[in-house]
């Protein structure tokens, strides 16, 4: 799930060169949402399996506010990127207010609902058979924006724009449209991704702050503007963050700042920099 979000981020940057830090507030509101598609829907009679599906929808439904936030963000696309931190995180502020207002501000939790899907034992390990259904779930998503922003008409505009904006728009390229349509595509890989993670855990107001944390210690360490550098800086953080969770608490965050650290030191760039989608 984090690489949906910094996936997410990344295409962002690629195409419209935004620091997005309003990420982490999409996925929060996904795992809101996710928390009451579900209640709603179980309270409706709906079997326990298909919470599933209830989850994905609900995170692709908010997707509905992708292109007003990114009307909102258009005068700063040219501006200083501290225009863009500032007024980013004047989003996260702002929605996590409106989470106060519509949730309140105790956490919002499904119990055991992703128990449904039994377990899996792994020699002495057993595995929540949900967790697979996730890391299955983002691997068939990573694999989709592959072929997506390869194979398709407008997957090679969104990569045309990327590596050259002036000159996409010089060809034709509705540059108002294509900016509406990839941030509202990054707002819904971070609103899927809360959605899908909430059944694990409980849905939190400073969920947003927490995550915006990791997605750019992802970013860093894969490269600003490079999915699959997104999708390495993803694997690497969660691995690195699940031993030390398992080994040494205390280190969690240490751990992950140590990469961040050493890839700037020896590959200030990222591991697979480069400025395209």
């Amino acid at each position: 799930m984090l690489f949906l979000v910094a996936a997410g981020l990344q295409l962002v940057f690629g195409v419209q060169k935004i620091l997005n830090l309003a990420c982490g507030s999409f996925y929060a509101l996904g795992a809101y949402a996710g928390v009451s598609a579900v209640r709603a829907a179980l309270a409706a009679g709906l079997p326990a399996p298909l919470f599933f599906p209830v989850l994905l929808g609900a995170g692709l439904a908010l997707a509905v506010i992708g292109p007003a936030i990114e009307r909102l963000l258009r005068p700063i696309y040219d501006r200083d990127e501290s225009f863009q931190l500032l007024l980013t995180f004047a989003l996260v502020l702002m929605f996590e207010d409106v989470i106060r207002f519509v949730w309140g501000t105790a956490p919002h939790q499904l119990g055991n609902v992703y128990l449904t899907y039994g377990q899996v034992r792994v020699g002495a390990l057993t595995v929540p058979t949900y967790n697979l259904v996730v890391i299955a779930c983002g691997a068939a998503i990573a694999a989709g924006m592959g072929w997506f922003l390869a194979r398709t008409r407008f997957g090679r505009i969104v990569r045309a724009t990327a590596e050259n904006r002036e000159m996409a728009e010089a060809m034709g390229v509705d540059m108002a449209r294509v900016y509406s349509r990839v941030f509202t595509l990054g707002v819904a890989l971070g609103t899927v991704g809360g959605a899908l993670v909430i059944p694990a855990t409980a849905a939190v107001n400073e969920m947003g702050i927490d995550l915006i944390v990791e997605a750019f210690a992802v970013v860093v360490i894969g490269g600003l503007g490079s999915m699959r550098g997104a999708f390495a800086g993803a694997l690497i953080v969660g691995v690195v963050k699940a031993v030390a969770i398992a080994t040494w608490p205390e280190v969690e965050m240490l751990a992950i700042y140590v990469i961040v650290i050493a890839v700037l030191v020896l590959r200030p760039a990222g591991l697979f920099a480069r400025a395209t989608a």
